[in-house]
Formats: C-alpha cells, structure tokens, sequence
C-alpha cells in the first residue's frame, strides 16, 4: 500500500522535498531540481511558495 508523499531527509539538499517528489515519481533527483529552479524563474516565484508549503506540512 502506497503510503503517499514523504520528504526525503536523506538525499535531500535543504528540507528533501525535490528528493521526496523524485522518489514518489520515480524520477532522477538533479532532473527534478532542474524542474524546480525552471519553474521557480519562469512561475515568478509561486512554486517557490509552493516548496516552502510542502516542507512545513509534509512528513
């Protein structure tokens, strides 16, 4: 049973939330940082917003 998001302390930079989401997706960790700092530039900010959100309230 999946039992859903959790931030990945472990491989984790700074609070292990790129490293949760890569886990959860099955995706490369750099490739999902990559994905952050790109939409961070080009979303003026909101997922930045978004990051801090989940690194509070998640696992």
């Amino acid at each position: 049973m999946n039992q859903g998001f959790r931030k990945n302390r472990r491989n984790g930079m700074i609070f292990g939330v790129c490293a949760g989401m890569a886990d959860q997706f099955g995706f490369d960790v750099l490739w999902t940082r990559i994905a952050f700092v790109a939409l961070t530039l080009l979303g003026f900010g909101l997922p930045l917003l978004l990051y801090l959100a989940v690194a509070i309230l998640a696992p």
